[in-house]
């Protein structure tokens, strides 16, 4: 058994299992469920997380049912069969499709069985591409992919208000799909793709118009056997493309030139903090200046000093941002305006404001090394900030940012999880740390160590897994906990 992916109306009446729900509310898990249920799919939705767990997802769930129920009468609307807190083997079998959340390993064992039984396998990702009439700008990478997105998407609203901005950042893009079905003219649609997403088109033989590869770094070796096999993820968004289709990369980091001699697209593009060599196309920083050259045609288009987003690593976000906005036609008075007033995105280097002289900044996003690194780069004076990290580890090396560490951090908190003994390890005698095992004791222990002039700076350096439900649930928690002690927001 298995569906003919060619039509949406096919999905009527179709036995369909979305494995792994979420807790997104916007999400892949229960952005897959609505849109299936909303075509008529007879869904089964299981999750390892039991009903206490996803009691919110499930509710969410059941109000879209009842929506739908009322909503579309000219259709059957089938009432989802929730299986929580464990997988049936017969849910993967017996059906004609199964929509897999990112969050799922390939490698799983039901994955592998409905494959074996030759029952399709989908995300909320790949059905979006097959049927999204309108050309897809993705962009992924380990650090930037979000800033970059958002930043993108508010350039491209200069020319379309209704610019679709998804993916990886929260939202599923079948939560616009239907609207975007009855548009008679193209609308731009940004999609910020993890690894685990990309993995997902791979075969599809559908690829975005423009794919951005912002950087690559050590990363989720928990889930990748190597860093190879996990570049090789990131790689995928290229590979669907067809060669006139267009790619942009990082001219800074050598492995890029190498995965650029493996790319389909005839167009390929480069963004660099540096200078570009003779000849080649695309943007870098000259000075205080943005310059672009493409095709012997040289432009500087916008400044260093224009950039609303602070921190080295944001001038490449801008960068890599605003060539993709003119290669899809945004003019350049409106990448400056937006180069201007775009302030990002929460839980990336956020500044909260302060308490008592005390800044507190909200970093959740940092689930990196190299993110707490850029952090602490950032805000630290040598020695000036009390560290709010650690959580479920993701295989990778902490050594170098412990040594970071122990040049700007006076004081260190780690939470409880698979981190935290390599962490404090490689911190060593750098600085003072201790452990915790909520957000509300981490804030409390922060604050009692630092003193006026000081940073609380909340960035993990881990995935979120265990404390938390999410890095957004980590990011509320710290915010909440701020509030708490008195602080007001700094803008």
């Amino acid at each position: 058994m298995s569906i003919d992916l060619s039509n949406v109306k096919n999905f009527q009446d179709a036995p369909v299992t979305v494995m792994g729900l979420g807790r997104y509310k916007k999400g892949s898990g229960i952005g897959a469920a609505k849109w299936l249920m909303r075509h008529g799919a007879q869904l089964v939705i299981t999750d390892l997380k039991d009903e206490e767990e996803l009691r919110e997802s499930v509710s969410e769930i059941m109000h879209w049912y009842s929506e739908y129920r009322t909503q579309f009468t000219d259709r059957d609307i089938y009432q989802p069969v929730f299986v929580l807190g464990k997988h049936d083997a017969d849910n993967f079998t017996n059906v004609d499709l199964v929509v897999q959340n990112p969050g799922v390993a390939r490698e799983s064992e039901f994955v592998v069985l409905a494959k074996e039984h030759g029952v399709p396998i989908e995300s909320d990702i790949s059905l979006f591409f097959r049927y999204c009439p309108f050309p897809i700008f993705s962009i992924t990478g380990t650090r930037g992919k979000s800033t970059s997105t958002a930043l993108l998407g508010e350039m491209l609203k200069h020319k379309h208000p209704k610019t679709v901005v998804a993916g990886n950042i929260t939202r599923s893009p079948l939560e616009d799909l239907d609207w975007l079905l009855e548009e008679t003219q193209p609308v731009p649609i940004v999609l910020e793709l993890s690894s685990w997403l990309l993995e997902s088109i791979e075969g599809l033989g559908i690829g975005p118009q423009v794919a951005i590869l912002t950087n690559a770094y050590k990363d989720h070796l928990d889930r990748y056997p190597s860093f190879e096999a996990y570049v090789a993820a990131k790689e995928l968004i290229f590979q669907e493309q067809k060669p006139e289709q267009m790619a942009i990369l990082n001219a800074d980091q050598e492995i890029m030139h190498e995965i650029a001699s493996r790319i389909p697209s005839k167009h390929i593009y480069w963004f660099s903090a540096k200078s570009l060599p003779e000849g080649v196309n695309g943007v870098y920083r000259d000075g205080d200046n943005l310059v672009r050259r493409i095709d012997g045609a040289v432009t500087n288009y916008a400044h260093v000093h224009d950039i609303k987003l602070e921190g080295e690593h944001n001038i490449m976000n801008a960068l890599c941002a605003s060539l993709a906005a003119h290669l899809a036609g945004v003019l350049d008075e409106d990448i400056h305006a937006s180069l201007k007033t775009f302030a990002g995105l929460p839980g990336r280097q956020e500044i909260l404001g302060e308490v008592e002289g005390v800044l507190f900044v909200n970093d959740t996003t940092g689930t990196s090394p190299e993110g707490v690194m850029a952090a602490l780069k950032r805000f630290g004076k040598g020695g000036n900030i009390v560290l709010i990290c650690g959580g479920s580890s993701k295989g990778l090396s902490f050594t170098e940012m412990g040594k970071m560490i122990g040049e700007q951090c006076k004081y260190v908190v780690v939470f409880e999880g698979d981190a935290a003994n390599d962490i404090e390890q490689s911190i060593g005698d750098g600085a003072p740390s201790v452990r915790a095992k909520s957000m509300e004791q981490a804030v409390r222990v922060a604050y009692e160590n630092a003193k006026l002039g000081d940073v609380i700076l909340l960035s993990p350096g881990t995935s979120s897994f265990g404390i938390f439900k999410n890095e957004f649930d980590r990011g509320d928690q710290f915010k909440a906990a701020f509030e708490k002690l008195g602080g007001k927001g700094s803008a």
